[in-house]
């Protein structure tokens, strides 16, 4: 059958291998394919690839696919090649020859899909060959960029808008994960999208599970979340390249499969970080938010927030890089108050008042979200005004609802202490007051004497610290950044330490492991799954490709869900087409014919 006689959906079957597409797909698609712009808003791992590599099948002429994210590229590509699809990049990695082939290929018609860099399309000489040889389609990937108000701006994709006068009559497809109303409308006046196909999908994940924990000891928070995640892989995001050199150094002392990922290292240490992670090689990535933009790896299965994330946004973003193949996902954030301050204060610093406005409103979205007392997943979708006054059932909140408990006396011998130590120290000294510490600060101020001191002995650091964070999160306290953190009372303390109100306070939650080990929704046959991961690693080396190139997880679990023992069994499994049954099905059908043997 030849390419002019397929539908999208008999290329959704016979080649990508899926039953039928997901939500908004077949109508963006539809409207590539009748010569509209399109602005497609897709969750990460929603589908927005297949929105422009279908059409791309389709069309007369090539599809040009725009993105900064040079190992995107490659992965693509590296997935097309493996279902026979033609496709290519040009980058700054590749030696002038290699450039000049591809370049080549396009002339002659050899190429479906060119991936490129906003920077080599703008290029006055590329942009000539591209309209000598004709496009069928420009796909515009992470447009956020190109808006002032998106969370990740950058200057070049503001030249974006010259495709539109070059090629009036070619679809402009602009696809993002994240953007408001705001930056949707920016978007589209940048490129000059010509009364474009919006469509917003849902920011549901509901494969992913949100967890916000309070910080107290973080790397022993960390070490106990990795035990129950086995050999899975994950990414550990950090505020800092500092951060991130020491957590990974001290998660390699304790055997795991880490490494530091930040601009500090040079290109060679990222990219075979990158690489190595891509294939199964190493379990976690210690990174900043350098690292995960366009990674394409559809099984990590965790994501870590060591700190605060400075807006909803790109916790949703990063977060999102967890579970694309659908199967669940932890995504665990550490939280601790006393960095809200100092956040700010960075922010407010931003010589652009205007930008900074912004920026702390989202910060402030960002806090309420680590601060909620209501389903987290409630509170992410309502950010993106998607609406909906259901609990999820699988977030923190909904599985270990909050506790709420008369803590007027606690808060009375927390303030007192504050006030009979001068309002001259931090939370850690006040803590240590009350738990009667004998460390030398405490003995050579006299504190020692004070009447509080002792007073909170039966409560562990832990306890408190949660205690003394909630006093200043309700206006009680105040820290001072410029005095060392110092802690000051608020006149809103008065009527509390005189028992003139009563205060709620909540059960502070320490030590919530369980929450880490909840069984797998899936069900399949796990010993199988091993054997069928291992088959897969070993092809995936054979063909020089990341094992999640060959068939991703969700690919695997369906089949030993479905224990397919003949080659139309193995096509009705999810993500098996027909170019990848020709190329493995036997490989696969052996293995779980020797399984199913053996009982």
């Amino acid at each position: 059958m030849s390419l002019a006689e397929n539908t999208p959906l008999s290329l959704l079957n016979q080649v990508f291998g899926y039953e039928s597409f997901r939500d908004g797909q077949q109508e963006v698609i539809d409207a590539c394919l009748s010569g509209k712009d399109s602005l497609v808003l897709m969750p990460t791992g929603g589908g927005k690839s297949l929105c422009y590599q279908i059409p791309a099948l389709l069309l007369n002429h090539i599809t040009v696919v725009v993105t900064p994210l040079l190992s995107l590229m490659k992965d693509q590509v590296d997935q097309l090649l493996e279902l026979d699809i033609a496709a290519a990049f040009i980058n700054s990695q590749q030696d002038r020859q290699e450039q000049i082939q591809v370049l080549n290929q396009v002339q002659h018609g050899e190429i479906k899909i060119l991936y490129v860099s906003p920077e080599r399309l703008l290029q006055p000489s590329f942009m000539d060959h591209l309209k000598f040889c004709g496009v069928g389609l420009f796909a515009i990937d992470e447009a956020h960029c190109l808006s002032h108000w998106g969370h990740d701006f950058r200057q070049d994709y503001l030249r974006l808008h010259c495709i539109k006068p070059n090629f009036p009559n070619t679809p402009i497809m602009a696809l993002t994960a994240t953007a408001d109303r705001a930056t949707r409308h920016d978007i589209s006046y940048q490129l000059q999208l010509q009364d474009p196909y919006i469509h917003v999908g849902s920011f549901d994940r509901p494969n992913l599970r949100y967890t916000i924990e309070e910080k107290f000891k973080p790397l022993n928070q960390l070490l106990t979340f990795l035990d129950t995640q086995s050999d899975n892989c994950g990414i550990v995001y950090c505020s800092s390249r500092a951060r991130v050199d020491d957590i990974a150094a001290k998660l390699q002392a304790k055997g795991y499969k880490a490494e530091a990922y930040h601009a500090g290292w040079d290109t060679s240490h990222r990219v075979a970080v990158q690489d190595k992670f891509q294939r199964d090689d190493i379990q976690i990535v210690v990174a900043t938010i350098a690292f995960g933009m366009g990674i394409n790896k559809p099984n990590i299965r965790f994501v870590v927030h060591y700190d605060l994330a400075k807006t909803i946004e790109n916790y949703y973003q990063e977060t999102g890089r967890a579970g694309r193949d659908g199967l669940p996902a932890e995504c665990l954030l550490f939280f601790d108050s006393a960095d809200v301050p100092r956040v700010k204060r960075l922010i407010s610093d931003n010589p652009n008042e205007e930008r900074a406005k912004v920026e702390l409103q989202r910060f402030s979205a960002m806090i309420a979200l680590a601060d909620a007392q209501t389903c987290r997943r409630q509170v992410l979708l309502n950010y993106f005004n998607e609406y909906d006054n259901h609990s999820c059932g699988n977030c923190d909140i909904c599985l270990d609802p909050p506790k709420s408990f008369d803590g007027t006396l606690l808060a009375q011998q927390a303030l007192s202490c504050v006030y009979r130590s001068g309002q001259q120290f931090g939370v850690g000294h006040v803590i240590d007051i009350l738990r009667g510490s004998q460390n030398l600060r405490i003995k050579d101020h006299g504190h020692d004497k004070l009447s509080t001191y002792g007073l909170g002995k039966d409560q562990s650091q832990e306890y408190w610290l949660s205690i003394m964070r909630q006093l200043i999160h309700q206006g009680l306290v105040e820290q001072d950044i410029s005095q060392g953190s110092r802690l000051l009372l608020t006149e809103k303390s008065r009527p509390y330490l005189k028992s003139e109100k009563v205060l709620h306070l909540a059960v502070p939650r320490i030590g919530r492991t369980h929450l880490y080990e909840k069984p797998n929704k899936v069900n399949y046959d796990k010993h199988l799954f091993a054997r069928l991961k291992g088959l897969r690693k070993a092809i995936a080396q054979e063909h020089d490709v990341p094992p999640f190139v060959v068939f991703s997880d969700a690919t695997l679990v369906d089949m030993a869900n479905k224990l397919p023992t003949n080659p139309r069994a193995l096509l009705a499994v999810s993500g098996v087409g027909e170019t990848k049954l020709q190329r493995y099905g036997n490989a696969f059908l052996t293995v779980i014919e020797q399984h199913l043997a053996n009982g």
